[in-house]
């Protein structure tokens, strides 16, 4: 249930014509009363001798019944009511009473005051009404609205409670603005996958993942295909920008344009700003290598993923101990990495990664203000991603992509922690539906690269598998077990027998990788405990590309040294 206090008016008729008219784009269906302050009231959607004049006349009559001097300059006051998605469809008496509660929980007619405010709920949709009030009580005096959209919120959340309904959470004023439902409307007849203000939130998401300049941000925009109108002050500064699809017209033809304010509170301009460096303006930290011409130098998409992995590693320390102010930070950059990786994945991750970065949206601005500057880490890697380029599905790509992931994930899970300690309701579901979407692209990603190092496995001598054993139980003797029942101990033991290979201690590093984090949301300890140890390591996430282990010195490659020759190999790679 979610409810939405808007703007008070200056016109009952005006706000009547809306709600009992066609709408923006036809999408309003038998409007008509549900419940009303007097249950005489007249319904123009449904008697054809009432007119919108006459309910307009009955609403403001306790207001032109005061002194001029003592009217409320705008004395409309509009609630909307919707449903969740996945909430039933309610009937006309469901919703009447839905209506009478929300008048009683906001002050417009608290239950039992013969002298409240006088209202009218109107239904044009399967899925929410509309609550048009004039805020001049029946005994002249003027309601008391204070806090009046926090009320409605806590009392959605008895209603769904009782209902029934979905549980949602009660906002913050920080989420987004949700598209109307002339917005979804014009989607689907349209055939859009998403509405047109959440095509363009990603957009723009994307072009300033990681951009260190305002220069840099617009030329994305414009490579990304939508039309940009900048606000330039007469002194040439600029002010601010709207954004556009090519496609998306209105009635006129002309392109509906939206300001980055309207897609989300931190796609704001000055907001923008605030991500180039501490101060708000570019860093030459923050710039990454050039060309000869100045252009960006990618570093492929596998080193890209590598690095990402590594800087998520270390944002992962942060949130665990950091300020609020860095840790807010950190969780804003994250969703940077996470809208650079859905930009450049490949196919058959691509679904579940780009919803991930929708998702984790929501989570990345609370009322904590991000102190800026200390996200750098996190910045660059999804600056590197997305001039990395795209990523192949296969090969060290797409191994690659699978250690990003698996890294991510703890990345999302320890943000859903950290709001959840803050009493971020919204925040929190946010980022753990985020993990779920993770989980998905990772089945998708790992498949093929943990199936090459689960057969390396299998190929293991039994001297040298048992080795592995030795190794595994002498680092974690708690997991031990449980990671030997495992589908994937294999894959782990081939990787420790790579990392052996080139000349770490495998306990030592397995030790170490298992200490630094804990392992319980893991799906499958020995999958996590890979791709660690192949970052940790400096392995090729992709082991077809290894020797097998156990084969001699001789036989790997002449003139390699044991210890050094696949951190050679790995950096002599060209990028993909």
């Amino acid at each position: 249930m979610i409810p939405r206090v808007h703007q008070r008016g200056m016109r009952t008729i005006g706000l009547l014509y809306y709600l009992y008219g066609p709408g923006t784009h036809e999408e309003h269906v038998d409007p008509h009363l549900v419940a009303a302050w007097d249950p005489l009231a007249p319904d123009p959607g449904r008697d054809a001798n009432a007119t919108y004049a006459d309910l307009q006349r009955l609403l403001d009559q306790p207001v032109v019944g005061i002194a001029q001097h003592r009217r409320p300059k705008k004395h409309v006051w509009h609630l909307s009511v919707r449903a969740a998605p996945d909430d039933p469809i309610l009937s006309d008496e469901q919703w009447a009473d839905i209506a009478r509660r929300m008048v009683s929980a906001t002050g417009i007619a608290p239950d039992g005051d013969d002298a409240g405010c006088r209202w009218a709920a109107v239904r044009h949709a399967d899925d929410h009404i509309h609550i048009i009030a004039t805020t001049v009580r029946e005994d002249g005096r003027k309601a008391r609205l204070h806090n009046d959209a926090a009320r409605s919120q806590a009392e959605a959340r008895l209603i769904e409670a009782e209902y029934g309904l979905k549980q949602l959470n009660t906002g913050d004023g920080t989420a987004a603005r949700r598209p109307t439902s002339a917005e979804r409307h014009k989607a689907e007849r349209e055939g859009r996958e998403r509405p047109a203000r959440e095509e363009l939130r990603e957009t723009v998401r994307q072009a300033a993942a990681g951009a260190g300049s305002e220069s840099e941000f617009f030329d994305r925009l414009a490579a990304a295909g939508v039309l940009i109108h900048k606000r330039v002050a007469p002194s040439g500064d600029l002010l601010g920008y709207k954004v556009a699809l090519p496609d998306d017209r209105n009635g006129d033809k002309e392109p509906v344009f939206y300001a980055g304010s309207t897609l989300a509170p931190d796609l704001s301009l000055p907001q923008i700003r605030k991500r180039w460096s501490g101060d708000g303006t570019p860093s030459p930290e923050d710039e990454a290598p050039t060309d000869h011409r100045g252009g960006p130098v990618p570093s492929g998409p596998a080193t890209a993923r590598r690095q990402a992995a590594t800087a998520a590693w270390q944002a992962l320390l942060v949130i665990d101990q950091g300020d609020d102010a860095v840790v807010a930070a950190q969780i804003a950059a994250a969703g940077e990495v996470l809208d650079a990786l859905a930009k450049t994945s490949a196919a058959h991750t691509r679904a579940q990664l780009r919803e991930a970065a929708f998702a984790f949206e929501r989570a990345t601005r609370s009322h904590i203000q991000a102190e800026r500057g200390h996200d750098r880490a996190l910045r660059q890697a999804a600056r590197d991603l997305v001039y990395s380029g795209p990523a192949l599905g296969r090969g060290e790509d797409g191994a690659t992509t699978a250690m990003l992931i698996d890294m991510a994930f703890f990345l999302v899970t320890a943000a859903a922690h950290w709001h959840g300690k803050k009493q971020h309701a919204q925040q929190a579901t946010a980022a753990r539906e985020t993990a779920e979407h993770l989980r998905a692209a990772y089945q998708a990603a790992a498949g093929m690269p943990v199936g090459v190092l689960y057969q390396r496995g299998r190929r293991l001598s039994q001297p040298l598998l048992h080795k592995q054993i030795a190794h595994l139980r002498q680092a974690v003797p708690e997991l031990a077990e449980q990671v030997l029942a495992e589908s994937g101990w294999y894959a782990l033991a081939a990787t420790l027998a790579d990392a052996e290979s080139v000349g770490h201690d495998p306990a030592a590093l397995l030790a170490e990788a298992a200490e630094r984090r804990e392992l319980e949301t893991a799906d499958a300890i020995s999958d996590v405990l890979v791709w660690r140890l192949r970052r940790m390591a400096d392995l090729p996430a992709d082991a077809s590309t290894m020797p097998e282990p156990g084969t001699t010195a001789a036989a790997r490659t002449s003139g390699r040294t044991a210890k050094g020759s696949t951190r050679r190999t790995d950096r002599s790679r060209k990028p993909r």
